[in-house]
């Protein structure tokens, strides 16, 4: 290749640049144009077959000529190319999702200390530097807020939305005026709401909560930890007791569902308790698997109650006493958060079935903070 001459490199790249051309667009070329182009190249190529210089120009210059009169130059090639790919690195993207690693946001608490969910923090001070705001959000995810009512105010109603498909506010209507907060409404709630007195004195709400005129809330929104999920791994292994899985709501009596059974079905992540055929047990604080105490890292380390974690509860559907038994039917598996006091799992809404199960979460991507890295 060194010694290549250079006029048979060039025609080499004037042959491969056309038949690249002639394929992008070969929907809209003419078929007599296409037979035409074909000859002119298969004359290009004995050219360079035989190492004829002279021939070798006369045949490229007469394919150029030829390809600039019958294929015009696309307009803007450069947007062209790179919007081509975007498109394919889009493409990519979508397939690794759809059949590999799909990236999961924790949006509450009920796997703490092993996984952070969205937290929201009041505070009294106001927020710092624009640089350090940025800074922290880069780094652990934290968003800061504050509102100055205008006039003295309360809160009548308020919804979330969700911009850009990932980034979810709540939007506060007052009776005199509206704001708009980057932070759940889960998070206010339990940051700066009232006790709802009229069905139960422990379920918070922002309705009511009075807006006083020239008087700041503030805080900040500490996001989720957010993972990856292997979602081939169930394709090739049988699900390991121990550890931390993905699975979607459709079919389970969660509350949500309960609430409104024509809703999406939700993604739920867990740490998987018992496998089919197993026989479950908890005496607070521990939880036992078929007579013997979990030995699997994870559960050792919730039923040591040391470094925020409290060990296992009893539920109140599944596993209500220290000495009630559930065995797992076929092709269902049981699913328990490891902040066991305060997780909606299979203790409240049952199994999950095989058909549910997403994948295993085994990577926190975002943000850097202690948990970034493999999940335990």
């Amino acid at each position: 290749m060194f010694f290549t001459p250079r006029y048979i490199k060039e025609g080499r790249e004037l042959l491969d640049a056309v038949r690249k051309g002639i394929a992008y667009r070969r929907d809209l070329i003419r078929e007599a144009d296409l037979l035409q182009a074909d000859e002119l190249q298969a004359e290009l190529r004995e050219a360079l077959r035989q190492r004829d210089a002279g021939r070798v120009a006369a045949a490229s210059d007469a394919l150029k000529h030829f390809c600039a009169a019958r294929f015009p130059a696309v307009k803007h090639p450069m947007l062209s190319e790179n919007t081509e790919v975007f498109l394919v690195a889009i493409v990519i993207a979508m397939a690794i999702r759809t059949f590999f690693l799909q990236p999961f946001t924790i949006p509450t608490g009920s796997m703490q200390p092993t996984l952070n969910g969205i937290r929201v923090v009041k505070t009294e001070a106001p927020a710092p530097n624009i640089l350090q705001r940025v800074a922290e959000y880069a780094v652990l995810g934290r968003s800061y807020f504050e509102i100055t009512p205008e006039v003295d105010d309360r809160v009548v109603r308020y919804w979330e939305v969700t911009k850009f498909f990932f980034f979810r506010s709540t939007v506060i209507q007052g009776e005199r005026q509206q704001f708009e907060i980057s932070a759940p409404a889960s998070g206010l709630i339990e940051a700066f709401g009232l006790p709802f007195q009229k069905d139960d004195p422990h379920i918070k709400t922002l309705v009511g909560l009075p807006l006083r005129k020239g008087v700041t809330l503030s805080g900040y929104a500490d996001t989720g930890d957010h993972v990856f999920v292997n979602k081939m791994a169930y394709h090739f292994r049988k699900p390991t007791r121990g550890e931390v899985f993905v699975f979607h709501t459709q079919g389970i009596m969660t509350d949500e569902n309960r609430a409104n059974p024509n809703a999406p079905s939700q993604y739920y992540i867990k740490r998987l308790a018992g496998l089919p055929g197993d026989e479950l047990r908890i005496a607070p604080p521990l939880l036992f698997v078929n007579g013997q105490e979990a030995q699997e890292p994870g559960f050792q380390r919730v039923m040591s109650a040391v470094d925020g974690y409290r060990g296992y509860g009893n539920g109140p559907a599944y596993l209500t006493a220290p000495d009630a038994v559930y065995h797992l039917p076929e092709k269902r598996f049981f699913a328990l958060g490891d902040n066991s006091y305060n997780s909606g799992d299979s203790r409240y809404w049952g199994t999950v079935p095989e058909d549910n199960l997403v994948g295993v979460a085994f990577i926190v991507y975002w943000p850097f903070t202690r948990h970034w890295g493999l999940i335990r």
